[in-house]
């Protein structure tokens, strides 16, 4: 068993790369192996519109035609047993490279052809348990009163689609995003409460991080 976990942040030890980190901890205790794949170390591109992987030459093809330093990452997601995605929220949806990303994974699993039930068809090997990794500024409030919840469920429900299976999703709200907030042009967040959320709060979202790991390695056990 192996989890894949993609870390969609352009910072690769800051909250989402920590969250990402003890997922893998998580699924380790179970005596699987895990794995952060850190997308900003990858220059690439999202779908080029090729269509390669939709011609009825790859109706067995899953992975995408074009080839490019991406392409590593998305052979470990293809291999990958369970496959979380972490993701710092940005303007209210995940990253451009994990939106990309998505993308590049996606569409080559994805067909435009309907079953005998008229159900939209997918090229999928085996079903995997995902998950979504969100880190943010805003608290839950304010999550669900600018409705940003609705688009990241959104994404949540084309993995599902895909893998088969409903895809999880852990928030880690109200984060502290800079040790020193006074060398940054800023009178939104007050550094005070952000110092004290994050001693109180972000120890609560790592073990859940750990506990997500854990869960997905035990339903891809169970699956199997």
């Amino acid at each position: 068993m192996k989890l894949v976990v993609i870390n969609g942040s352009p910072r690769k030890h800051a909250n989402t790369a920590q969250l990402c980190e003890m997922a893998v901890k998580g699924a380790e205790s179970l005596g699987a192996s895990g794995e952060v794949l850190n997308l900003y170390d990858a220059p690439f591109r999202g779908c080029i519109s090729c269509f390669g992987c939709h011609l009825n030459t790859s109706a067995e093809r899953y992975d995408c035609f074009y080839k490019d330093a991406l392409t590593p990452i998305l052979e470990k997601s293809l291999e990958a047993d369970a496959l979380i995605i972490g993701s710092p929220v940005y303007y209210g949806n995940v990253t451009g490279a994990v939106r990309s990303y998505m993308e590049r994974l996606l569409f080559p699993l994805d067909t435009y052809h309907f079953d005998e039930h008229g159900n939209r068809e997918v090229k999928r090997r085996k079903v995997v348990p995902t998950a979504f990794i969100y880190t943010m500024n805003a608290t839950e409030e304010q999550l669900t009163h600018y409705k940003m919840d609705q688009t990241l469920k959104s994404n949540e429900g084309v993995m599902h689609g895909i893998f088969g299976v409903k895809c999880e999703h852990l928030y880690s709200c109200d984060t502290m995003q800079w040790e020193d907030y006074s060398r940054y042009y800023n009178n939104m967040f007050d550094p005070q409460h952000k110092k004290e959320h994050h001693d109180s709060q972000f120890p609560i979202d790592l073990q859940n991080a750990y506990e997500l790991g854990a869960r997905l390695i035990s339903a891809a056990q169970a699956i199997q």
